[in-house]
């Protein structure tokens, strides 16, 4: 039996977080592994239930959601992050994108949109809302180069199998670790190089290659 996605959820209101644990709690193949109203605690809860999914809005007191995504990933967390938030400035949710975050939702989304974008960030995909897609690709031409710098020697092993096109679990039989360390490294090239799925990473890869 496949185990339920854990997810957290990250929310200075507690109506909104109450709303959100009463949406997932009724679907099949989802569970609440906790919830929070601030970024420290955030951290914390991630630490002890390590959770697959966390749900995190990017205006928290103190810790704010963008220092919560770098403190994740300086952490070595395997969560994948999907930023809910009610900002209207995509720039917010685009630097969101390249702190790590594995999907940038509006709060304003369908709550059947939700769960689906849960269950696709969960699968290694990259979900951005229309706003966030439109202003990384007008940006992806002036940081696309500098994404691929940035990435990491293991990030470009992945780069280079995900333009052979193969999938998650042919790209960790290849490089011989486990599926869900590859989804978290596929998330990371993807927002590095400021793109929305694996085709644009795989066509950036092979044009700059190209070009090389």
């Amino acid at each position: 039996m496949t185990r339920p996605i854990s997810v957290l959820i990250v929310d200075d209101h507690p109506v909104v977080r109450r709303g959100l644990r009463v949406l997932l709690e009724v679907q099949d193949g989802i569970e609440v592994a906790g919830e929070t109203g601030d970024g420290a605690t955030a951290l914390a809860l991630d630490a002890e239930h390590a959770p697959d999914v966390i749900l995190l809005d990017l205006k928290l007191p103190g810790m704010d959601g963008l220092a919560v995504l770098g403190e994740l990933k300086a952490r070595g967390s395997t969560a994948r992050v999907l930023v809910l938030t009610s900002a209207t400035e995509p720039a917010s949710a685009s630097l969101a994108v390249r702190a790590g975050a594995a999907g940038v939702l509006y709060k304003d989304v369908d709550p059947d949109a939700l769960v689906r974008a849960i269950r696709s960030v969960h699968d290694g995909h990259l979900l951005l809302a229309p706003e966030v897609a439109g202003t990384l690709v007008r940006s992806t031409g002036t940081w696309g180069a500098a994404g691929l710098d940035a990435l990491t020697s293991r990030e470009r092993e992945v780069l280079a199998e995900i333009a052979k096109g193969r999938s998650n679990r042919e790209i960790a039989r290849a490089l011989g670790v486990s599926e869900k360390t590859v989804k978290a490294h596929v998330s990371s090239v993807l927002a590095k190089l400021g793109v929305q799925d694996r085709t644009q990473a795989a066509l950036l890869a092979v044009r700059h290659e190209r070009g090389a």
